[in-house]
């Protein structure tokens, strides 16, 4: 049975729209202030969503339920195998006295907290998003704020608002390589507009990182290695994205601004620094009562543990996870073995109608189940081989292996329940309704399609996801209007970097690696008004490139 999408079903698009968006609201009503669990609110908004595809919007209740399906096995892969494998390698590393170790490396570089964030969540993070992307930044650094005495609250939200300008080339370009397939635009045009978009903000966030950690003094105070963090990532970024493509931009960008970074720190510190006594005036109130998942160390400074043994755990992380990034490593592991299920009684039957798309467009419903090119499993052989590194043995791997699923266990269903929903929005139309309504802005659209990126990224959780969700009707929008393609396709992206940080996948994983489950509805309202406003930033710098001489001649043409 083919079904066709219908994006008026009410014959009154205002009202339509409003019904469309009921699931994502209930979900952040649930989360920020019926203070509900993740999985549970989740699953409350995958039942609404269920039921309005299906009584208002006509989808076949059976589709509705195949959608949602391919949505959990989608969320469990690859998102989940990620924070599940990642979560193994901190626990590891936290159980023997190397995480330790590592903390107090870190702190040798710099004692001040401020520093801190900047090399770890900003530069460090920037290197992960590059090489794997799709919450590996964000589980990472969570992990690693937490280990150097961040509160739950702080590392989570400050991971999230740090993962923003790296995300557009995220997964060595994943997002930019996916807009151009979905809109038929040159990728080295897409690259370079993305690159005269995104530096403003790789300069601007560091400083809006530091300001949402510390104050606008405490950020005054060590300006000079936030301006070099910043700069130093801007430029490789525009130079790669412009003069190379999309693929390294993020990884080369990375690893000059913490070159940079470290190097600055050994000629300059603050004259004021912020060091575990002064930091603890800063963990709030909220964290008294929480029970966290008490992982038993070592005595460190007994366990002969070096510097360098430390980090290479992490070393290893890095290495492995940038050689599964390469799309050459990837075909060789899928030519190993690469399973594609086809999703019967969904695949190719639901129809995208105009002016979504130019023309009907049959939806593919395909669950590739490619585990040995996954990022996670990268992960996961990085902590077996760190693991027996380390000394454990197999057996005490796979003891911990299991004490790790049973850690995550609800974290692993909330991602599961947030794909289901992302999914069954996109096959049932309602995001093509919800896009539908930004695109009656007229003149204002540069301001609301740069907008429209942000809400596909906190639909879908990922900025490739929303750039093929949106893609082709940015190109259409902006074609309509006299705007150029290449600078609102480009804006869907950029804008959508901005999303990363309230997308519901995000704030678990963030939730999951700071051991602060149950918290999520904290985290979002900590980080929500923090993406507004930079999203608002990313549209207005796209009305300004689209209206507004000199502006207008950084757009490509």
């Amino acid at each position: 049975m083919i079904w066709q999408q219908v994006y008026d079903p009410l014959q009154n698009f205002a009202l339509s729209t409003l019904v469309a968006g009921i699931p994502v609201g209930v979900l952040l009503a649930a989360l920020a202030f019926f203070h509900m669990r993740a999985h549970l609110a989740a699953g409350l908004a995958l039942l609404i969503g269920i039921g309005i595809a299906v009584i208002v919007f006509g989808m076949p209740a059976g589709m509705a339920g195949r959608a949602a399906g391919l949505g959990i096995a989608s969320g469990l892969f690859p998102i989940g195998w990620i924070v599940l494998n990642i979560i193994f390698l901190h626990r590891l590393t936290t159980l023997n006295g190397y995480f330790k170790v590592l903390q107090s490396s870190i702190s040798g570089i710099t004692e001040d907290r401020r520093l801190q964030l900047l090399l770890v969540a900003f530069c460090f993070g920037a290197f992960f998003e590059g090489a794997a992307g799709f919450g590996t930044p964000v589980a990472v650094t969570g992990a690693i704020l937490i280990g150097l005495g961040f509160s739950p609250l702080a590392a989570s939200g400050l991971a999230l608002i740090a993962n923003t300008a790296p995300v557009a080339f995220g997964a060595l370009g994943a997002p930019v390589i996916a807009l151009s397939a979905v809109t038929g635009l040159d990728l080295h045009q897409l690259s370079s507009m993305i690159g005269r978009q995104l530096p403003f903000f790789s300069v601007l966030v560091p400083f809006w990182l530091i300001w949402a950690f510390a104050g606008r003094k405490g950020m005054t105070e060590i300006w000079p290695a936030i301006l070099v963090a910043g700069v130093s990532f801007a430029v490789p970024q525009f130079l790669v994205s412009n003069y190379h493509g999309p693929w390294l931009v993020d990884v080369v960008a990375s690893i000059v601004s913490m070159g940079s970074l470290v190097l600055f720190m050994k000629i300059w510190q603050p004259k004021k620094i912020w060091c575990t006594a002064a930091f603890a005036n800063y963990h709030d109130d909220s964290m008294k009562d929480v029970v966290h998942d008490v992982v038993p160390t070592v005595d460190a400074s007994g366990a002969n543990i070096s510097v360098v043994k430390a980090w290479m755990p992490w070393a290893l992380l890095s290495v492995l996870v940038f050689i599964w990034g390469t799309p050459l490593f990837k075909r060789f592991l899928d030519s190993i073995w690469s399973w594609k299920y086809t999703i019967t009684g969904l695949d190719k039957l639901v129809i995208k109608m105009p002016p979504v798309v130019k023309a009907p467009l049959a939806e593919a419903a395909v669950f590739n189940f490619n585990v040995l090119s996954m990022a996670g499993t990268g992960i996961f052989v990085a902590a077996i081989l760190a693991g027996l590194l380390m000394g454990y043995s197999f057996r005490q791997l796979l003891k911990q292996y299991w004490e790790t699923i049973k850690l995550v266990r609800y974290s692993l269903m909330t991602i599961c329940a947030m794909f289901a929903v992302g999914y069954l929005t996109r096959y049932s139309g309602l995001d093509a309704t919800l896009g539908l309504a930004f695109a009656l802005t007229g003149a204002f659209y540069t301001l609301f399609g740069t907008m429209l990126g942000w809400l596909g990224v906190a639909l879908t959780g990922s900025d490739t996801a929303a750039n093929v969700l949106f893609g082709s009707l940015q190109k259409t929008t902006a074609e309509q209007l006299g705007l150029s393609p290449i600078l609102m396709a480009s804006a869907n992206s950029s804008g959508g970097v901005m999303g990363k940080m309230i997308d519901a996948q995000s704030i678990v994983v963030a939730a999951t690696a700071t051991k602060w489950v149950g918290h999520e509805g904290d985290i979002l309202r900590f980080v929500f008004f923090h993406s507004v406003a930079l999203a608002l930033l990313v549209g207005l710098l796209v009305s300004l490139q689209a209206y507004v001489p000199p502006f207008t001649s950084m757009v490509v043409r």
